[in-house]
């Protein structure tokens, strides 16, 4: 197997793929382990806890990237409506979406990442089967999004790596400030 091509762990059947869609796969897996290592070893309150003037968490970080990577994988899978229209949210909708990025009583660090590993799971079965990277949808109406924009799974896909890979650098952070431990170094 060359460094271009991935077998595709956890998807039955799935044959070894290369090129582009292992290259998305292995910068996906890349993203995906980095924000994991982050909450090796901790527990679930300190999974929960501030630790910057920043109202992230580790646990809360998970969750968020959880839900932004199930959101975009629906969205390239059924358009925009996937994701709502943030044109009309009121003050409530805000406070709810406001909320993933705690950890909520009862909720756990295990159960966080558990529902995170099933997302990855989805989305790299996506990348596998999608039957042309270059399918295109619609942007949801948003005030960061331009309107009348359209992005290919590609980019959507480079997207999700881009905002795991930054929520990595957030929660980095936020574990040293916790404990001292470091991703890397």
């Amino acid at each position: 197997m060359t460094v271009n091509e991935l077998s595709t762990p956890g998807l039955t059947g799935a044959p070894a793929i290369s090129g582009e869609r292992a290259d998305i796969l292995a910068a996906l897996a890349q993203s995906r382990h980095f924000l994991r290592l982050t909450t090796r070893d901790l527990t679930d309150e300190q999974a929960g806890q501030r630790t910057t003037a920043s109202e992230l968490c580790l646990g809360g970080l998970i969750k968020h990237v959880t839900l932004v990577e199930r959101s975009w994988a629906d969205f390239i899978s059924n358009g925009p409506s996937a994701m709502g229209d943030a044109t009309t949210m009121t003050e409530a909708d805000w406070a709810v979406w406001a909320e993933q990025f705690r950890m909520l009583p009862g909720e756990t660090l295990a159960d966080l990442l558990a529902a995170y590993a099933e997302v990855a799971r989805r989305t790299d079965e996506l990348v596998v089967t999608l039957p042309d990277l270059d399918a295109a949808q619609p942007l949801p109406k948003a005030p960061w999004f331009e309107a009348g924009a359209r992005w290919s799974a590609r980019r959507v896909l480079m997207q999700i790596v881009s905002e795991t890979a930054q929520h990595a650098g957030h929660a980095d952070i936020i574990r040293e400030s916790l404990d001292g431990a470091k991703s890397m170094g």
